[in-house]
């Protein structure tokens, strides 16, 4: 099936996930790395994150999203996928920014895995004290 061309593409990150989004005039269908929205997140709790922007803007059923995820989890593909349809969704409709940007949704996550140390087993654990 060939797409018509999106209306909109915009890119979302989170930890080491990036989404390419592209955005279509459509049902509120969701097709991630060629599987559906259901069948790709299997958490209800990512699934709802995904959803976040359009429950926000009450644009939920009005755009297709077709989205390309790589790197990271799950957890941070599902946020990349809210930042990249939130900022699709500005590229639309740029009167919804002031919505979006209430709730955080344009505000990328930039926190990170605090790297181990040596002589640590983690990255602040130290290894178990021994008297003797």
């Amino acid at each position: 099936m060939a797409n018509p061309k999106p209306l909109v593409q915009a890119t979302g990150r989170r930890k080491s996930s990036v989404a390419r989004v592209r955005l279509y005039e459509g049902t509120g269908v969701y097709v991630l790395n060629g599987r559906t929205l259901d069948n790709y997140f299997q958490d209800p709790e990512l699934r709802r994150r995904a959803h976040e922007a359009f429950k926000i803007t009450e644009l939920e059923g009005r755009y297709d999203v077709h989205a390309s995820l790589h790197g990271g989890g799950t957890t941070g593909q599902s946020d990349a996928l809210r930042l990249g349809i939130a900022r699709g969704l500005i590229a639309i409709d740029p009167e919804l920014r002031p919505a979006l940007k209430k709730d955080g949704l344009l505000t990328r996550d930039d926190r990170r895995v605090e790297p181990k140390k040596y002589g640590l087993r983690k990255a602040r654990r130290a290894p178990q004290f021994t008297k003797r």
